[in-house]
């Protein structure tokens, strides 16, 4: 995630054609995309990256920038129902791994697919993380 965001929360809703409103909630707006956003008590949260000189360090730096996205959104880790994670390096899977399983809540682990993409955001990353939740 990156630091020092300033974007606004704001509620979109609509009415359906039978009459039924929709609520769309977006948490950390800025111009191109929205750091999470929620429909139908479902949580999307977009991919978080985190500088750092390993995919351990990264992987730490990321999954507590997702427990505070999830904690914004009324909900978090235990309710998890899909993580996507991309790494450059396939390699570094266990190093990841390690980190993962013990952020995860045992029991409540989410399905996942994790992928090999060469070139994230920058050269930097070396791991992206997005998840999906329910809330309470």
């Amino acid at each position: 995630m990156i630091e020092n965001r300033s974007y606004s929360r704001y509620r979109l809703e609509y009415k359906q054609r039978n009459g039924v409103t929709m609520t769309i909630k977006r948490i950390q707006t800025g111009p191109r995309m929205s750091q999470a956003v929620i429909h139908n008590k479902t949580v999307y949260l977009a991919g978080q990256v985190a500088p750092g000189a390993s995919v351990a360090i990264q992987t730490r730096e990321i999954l507590t920038a997702i427990d505070a996205l999830l904690a914004e959104a009324k909900t978090d880790k235990s309710r998890l129902l899909m993580a996507t994670i991309w790494l450059t390096d396939m390699g570094t899977f266990a190093e990841m791994n390690g980190v993962w399983q013990s952020w995860v809540v045992p029991g409540e682990t989410p399905a996942r697919a994790t992928v090999m993409s060469s070139h994230l955001a920058s050269a930097e990353f070396k791991i992206e993380i997005a998840v999906v939740a329910a809330q309470p």
